[in-house]
C-alpha cells in the first residue's frame, strides 16, 4: 500500500525531540519505508502513530507474521538500538528480524502480535522485575560495539543539565529534591559500579507483553553502566507518581542490590526529571516534586 504523509501529531513530535531538521527526513519516510518493504517482501498495513524518536508502521510480512517496521531519525541511535536488542536474543527483548544499515529501518517482531502487545495482567510489575534482572544478566563482557558509556552520558550530559537548570529554575520547595539528587551525583561519581547493558528507557510503553506471564522489552535507550541505573529510572518513571514504594521493595528484593544504592540513582533521577518539568512549566510538576519531595526526605532519614 502506498503509505502516504505521516500524521500531523507525529510530524510534532519528532520536530520538537529533534529540531526542525528532522521535516526534510520526515518527508522521505513514506519512500524509506516502502524501499524497507520491497527488500524484505513485507506488507505494509499503516503508521502506528506513537513515538518521540522514531516513525513506526505495522506490517505483515510472506508467513503472515506480524511485524513492526521502524524508522529513526538518528542513525547512531538506531545502531545502538538494533545492536543491544541483538545482544539480548531470546525471548525477553523484541526481535530483529532485518536491518538496513543504509535506511537506518529495521523490521522487529511485534510482540504479542499487535501494537502494544497482550494484554497486561495483574501481576504485571513483579513480572517486569524479575525480567529485568533476567535481562541484566545475559553476558556483559562482550557489549556490542560502540554502545555508549552512562558514565559519559552522567558526566557530559546530564552533569552539564542539572547544573544549568539549576540557575534557570526556582526550586522554592522543592530544595530538599536538589540537596539530594545532588549528593547522589557525587557519590555516583566516586563510586561506579559494575557494568552490565542497559535498558535505558524503562517507561511502561516500553515493556509489552507477548503474552499474561511474558514481558519483553523495547525501544532502549541502551548504555553501559552499573544496573542500578535501571532500577532507579523503573522505580522513578515506570508510573512516575505511583507505586514508587511498592516498585522500589521489587527491585531492592530481586535485583540483591542495596537499597541505598538503588536510593542514590532515583534521588539524581527526580532532581533530572523535576528540573526538566520545571523548566518547561509542565503541570506534572507539583506532583513529581511531591512525590521527589517525600523521596528525598525518607532518604535523608535513612543516611549513616
Amino acid at each position: 500500500m502506498a503509505l502516504g504523509e505521516i500524521s500531523h501529531d507525529c510530524r510534532r513530535r519528532l520536530a520538537t525531540h529533534y529540531g526542525e531538521a528532522a521535516g526534510a527526513w520526515l518527508a522521505r519516510i513514506p519512500a524509506l519505508m516502502e524501499d524497507a518493504a520491497d527488500r524484505w517482501g513485507l506488507s505494509l498495513l499503516g503508521y502506528h502513530d506513537a513515538g518521540h524518536a522514531s516513525v513506526g508502521v505495522t506490517a505483515t510480512d510472506s508467513w503472515g507474521r506480524a511485524i513492526f517496521l521502524k524508522a529513526w531519525t538518528d542513525p547512531a541511535r538506531y545502531r545502538h538500538e538494533v545492536a543491544a536488542l541483538r545482544h539480548w536474543r531470546g525471548d525477553l527483548a523484541t526481535k530483529v528480524v532485518e536491518a538496513a544499515d543504509d535506511l537506518a529501518v529495521a523490521a522487529l517482531e511485534m510482540v504479542g502480535g499487535r501494537p502494544g502487545g497482550a494484554d497486561r495482567p495483574a501481576v504485571e510489575q513483579a513480572l517486569v522485575a524479575q525480567a529485568l534482572d533476567d535481562l541484566h544478566a545475559i553476558d556483559a563482557c562482550n557489549p556490542p560495539v560502540g554502545i555508549p558509556r552512562l558514565s559519559d552520558y552522567i558526566r557530559h550530559e546530564l552533569t552539564p543539565r542539572i547544573r544549568r537548570r539549576l540557575h534557570t529554575v526556582q526550586l522554592a520547595q522543592w530544595m530538599p529534591v536538589a540537596h539530594a539528587g545532588l549528593r547522589a551525583l557525587d557519590d555516583i561519581l566516586r563510586v561506579p559500579g559494575r557494568e552490565t547493558v542497559l535498558h535505558g528507557d524503562l517507561y511502561r510503553e516500553n515493556v509489552l507483553f507477548a503474552d499474561r506471564r511474558s514481558p519483553v522489552f523495547v525501544d532502549p535507550l541502551p548504555m553501559l553502566g552499573p544496573a542500578a541505573f535501571d532500577w532507579a529510572f523503573w522505580v522513578v518513571y515506570y508510573e512516575a507518581g505511583s507505586g514508587i514504594e511498592q516498585r522500589l521493595e521489587l527491585a531492592v528484593q530481586v535485583s540483591g542490590l542495596s537499597e541505598r544504592d538503588i536510593h542514590r540513582w532515583c534521588s539524581l533521577l527526580f532532581l533530572d526529571g523535576l528540573l526538566y518539568y520545571l523548566e518547561i512549566s509542565d503541570p506534572r510538576a507539583v506532583q513529581f516534586g511531591k512525590t521527589a519531595a517525600a523521596f528525598a526526605v525518607r532518604c535523608e532519614a535513612n543516611r549513616p
